[in-house]
This record gives structure tokens, sequence and C-alpha cells, in this order.
């Protein structure tokens, strides 16, 4: 790796929402532009990384500096868009604090999609989708990911299974027990999914409900009683570790 290439990959690195390529003209919002300015102190002529989540990452050099806009002029593709393994991650929403740390961390771990689920013992009705896409675009900035996760607006329990896509494995963390969960997800390459409970875990109709669809892969976690969060994270490294990209 050249100098330059090491001090590149130091500098700001940014998600933005236009076009990228050759010559591409970028005009940051006013957080972004104060942040690069007022808080890193770039100038004119400084390099900066950009992403879209779809041209890859792009060596940008800063045009011109004002309070509210910086611009941009994207020079060269520094790297392609990433090949994201077709797993989704399907969880209850969380309190505070521990649902941000989930999401930062399935982004992190390379989820293409996270589904939030409604279920009777679910704590938060109303997760704050625009605060939790916040954190799923900053963890990609700070990851090194050119993709940023889906965030749908979250189903209720029933409809995820009613309306489940065929084709695609549910698997099932099942604090009652199932298969263990490296040789289950060994047979489960994408398209899949994870589906994991609230804190107080499903209720029993849910589970019954759960483990008769037709995708559903029950397995087991281990001896231990993992928090919603820890459980969701520890299957999704395992997958990864078998199916995409660990």
């Amino acid at each position: 790796m050249s100098e330059f290439d090491r001090s590149l990959s130091t500098t700001p690195r940014l998600h933005v929402q236009g076009a990228l390529g050759a010559g591409a003209l970028i005009t940051l919002d006013q957080p972004q532009s104060h942040y690069l300015g007022s808080v890193m102190r770039r100038q004119t002529g400084d390099m900066v990384r950009l992403f879209n989540g779809r041209d890859g990452e792009w060596a940008a050099r800063v045009a011109s500096v004002a309070k509210k806009a910086v611009t941009l002029v994207a020079e060269w593709q520094s790297a392609h868009q990433e090949q994201v393994p077709d797993l989704w991650l399907c969880a209850a929403p969380l309190k505070k604090g521990r649902i941000d740390w989930l999401v930062e961390k399935a982004c992190e771990l390379g989820v293409a999609r996270l589904q939030l689920v409604t279920t009777q013992r679910t704590v938060v009705d109303k997760p704050n989708l625009e605060r939790l896409m916040a954190h799923l675009v900053e963890a990609a900035e700070q990851s090194g990911r050119t993709a940023v996760p889906e965030l749908p607006e979250p189903v209720t329990i029933d409809r995820l299974l009613r309306d489940w896509p065929a084709g695609r494995a549910l698997i099932f963390a099942d604090e009652t027990g199932g298969e263990a969960m490296a040789s289950a997800l060994a047979r489960c390459p994408a398209p899949a999914a994870i589906l994991i409970g609230p804190e107080g875990g499903f209720t029993p109709p849910e589970r019954d409900a759960i483990r008769a669809h037709s995708a559903a892969v029950p397995i087991s976690l281990g001896p231990r009683i993992l928090r919603a969060d820890t459980a969701a994270l520890a299957a999704v490294a395992v997958w990864q570790a078998i199916n995409g990209q660990g």
C-alpha cells in the first residue's frame, strides 16, 4: 500500500445521496458540511471518501468550503460496491440503547435488511426509524461498508409469517430448543433470515405459529440464557462465518 493509499484510509468517510462517478459534483447537506468543515477542518483540496450504497466508494476532493455547504468532486473509485449476502435480521424492537447497539452491530456484521417485528411481549411499539437509520448510516461509514441495510416499517409477527417470501429460510432462534446452530445454519444459505423475539420471548401461540411455518428452521443458541440483542448478533455472526463473508 502506498503512502497516499494509507493517508486515504484515514480520511473522513461520508454517506451521500447523489450518484457517484468520475467528475460527479456532490454538495453536502448542512450537518455534513459542518462536520467536514468545522469539526474535521477539511479545506479546499483535501480528500474525502464518499459512498451512496450503489456506486461503491469514491475518493473525492473538496472543491469549495462554505459555512452551510461543502462541495466535493469525485475523482476515482477507491472501493467497489460490496456484494451483500442476502441475510435478513428480523428482531423485536428493544428499548433505546439496546436497539441502537443492535442496529449498529447488525450493520457491521453485514446484514442486508433489518426488519423490526412487533409481538405480544414487545416493549417498544413505535421505534424511531429515523434515528435507527442514522445509526445504520454511521455504522456503515465507520465500518467501511459500501451498502446500508434496508430498514422497512415494522410488521407484526402475524403479518411477517403471512407474507413470508417463498424460498427464504426462516431461522428461528427458539429459547425452548432446536437444532444445533452450526449444523442448521450450514443448511440455510442465502436467501435466509434470522428471527429473534423480544426480551420476554414469544408467547406459546406465537412460537407454535412460527414452528408451523413451512420455512421455519428452529435452532438452539446453546445452554445459556442470552439477551435478545446478544442472541441476534451471535446468530448473525455464525451465519456469516458459514455462508457469508465471515
